[in-house]
């Protein structure tokens, strides 16, 4: 069973894992608030159950309910092994896990807002991971930066923990696109819109190289209006199309041919799991511009594939656009292709389906 918040999580991310079970013969069932991916799920070979939960917030009340459905899902399913991902599924999963006796591996891949928030938010998400993984035999981190987090504040032991590099990245699905030509540049962030990805950020730069008179187009994708309370809505956005400021593109079901239109690809992110855009990009041998933090550092390498920039800086952005635009189009290539060496490399899915099918061995005895 694969559990998370949000079925096209699953296509989207973690059809590597899919594709592997499924070919070994092997039943697999998700469970996840149902979307418009259910059928695409279903087509490859998947059952999908439907699970009622929030993606915002850690209410107690909430997780109780949350908890309780999954103990009732992991009786009724008696799951061989449980494959989990995002933060609710991932705590209150595991305690729901341990209640019924079901092997659970859970992959933190990003730390949320109550990460990010400080005060007493942070300390109640604190007590639960402690709570939720203490038993656990493996937990995956998707960067060495979470890992010696967690590790520095007791929630998880040294033996337990394995990072993976991302989600992994089909370097056939995002094979290196053509450089665009044409000297009006266009920067390409995609991303949820909130607050924590560094949207403000990206429009400060905006505006200011704008005003200096720059040729340059600054491109967002991604959804508004998300379950998050650091969230933007469509109305924010709406004001800075109209100032002039942005090309709203809102979203789409294939991020290739956007990416492909891009000179460089931005993410001013506060902090990240494994930043599945800034890979996906890279694979397509774009450039990359994003903050000096846990996720972002781990894909871009200052000065090689791209440039770093302070976090919640829009004067630190501004400037790493402004020497991304003083680079000329040869050096701009040679960032593109060091990116797409670096994901070869590194980010390749079969690494992924290999750290599973290990966990596997190590949970059950046999893998897939």
């Amino acid at each position: 069973m694969l559990t998370v918040n949000a079925a096209w999580n699953i296509w989207n991310f973690r059809k590597p894992i899919l594709k592997a079970l499924l070919a070994e013969g092997h039943r697999v069932t998700v469970l996840a608030p149902l979307d418009d991916s259910v059928a695409k799920l279903e087509k490859l070979g998947c059952r999908v159950l439907p699970l009622q939960m929030s993606a915002k917030g850690l209410n107690p009340l909430e997780g109780l309910r949350l908890r309780r459905a999954f103990l009732k899902a992991f009786r009724q399913e008696r799951p061989d092994i449980v494959f989990s991902y995002t933060i609710k599924n991932n705590l209150f999963g595991a305690m729901a896990a341990r209640r019924c006796g079901v092997p659970f591996l859970p992959n933190v891949t990003g730390l949320g807002t109550a990460f990010l928030s400080g005060g007493a938010l942070q300390r109640v998400a604190e007590g639960l991971y402690r709570h939720a993984f203490r038993r656990l035999p493996k937990v995956f981190f998707q960067n060495e930066d979470d890992r010696t987090l967690f590790l520095s504040r007791r929630l998880v032991r040294a033996e337990q923990t394995e990072v993976l590099p991302g989600s992994g990245i089909d370097l056939q699905h995002f094979n290196a696109a053509p450089y665009p030509e044409g000297e009006e540049i266009r920067f390409l962030m995609i991303a949820r819109l909130l607050r924590d990805k560094g949207v403000h950020e990206y429009i400060e730069a905006a505006r200011m190289l704008k005003g200096e008179g720059a040729r340059v187009r600054f491109q967002i994708l991604g959804a508004t209006g998300s379950e998050n309370r650091t969230a933007i809505s469509r109305e924010q956005v709406a004001e800075w199309e109209a100032e002039g400021v942005i090309d709203y593109l809102g979203t789409a079901p294939d991020v290739r041919p956007h990416i492909a239109e891009a000179h460089c690809v931005v993410l001013p992110s506060y902090r990240e799991g494994a930043p599945r855009t800034l890979i996906e990009a890279a694979a397509m041998a774009r450039p990359l511009i994003a903050t000096d933090v846990p996720g972002c550092t781990a894909v871009v390498d200052h000065g090689v594939n791209g440039f770093l920039c302070e976090v919640r800086s829009g004067d630190s952005l501004a400037e790493a656009c402004r020497r991304f635009l003083s680079l000329g189009e040869d050096a701009r290539r040679v960032m593109g292709k060091a990116g797409r060496a670096k994901m070869a490399a590194d980010y390749d899915e079969a690494l992924i389906v290999q750290a599973y099918e290990r966990a596997m061995v190590q949970m059950l005895g046999r893998g897939f």
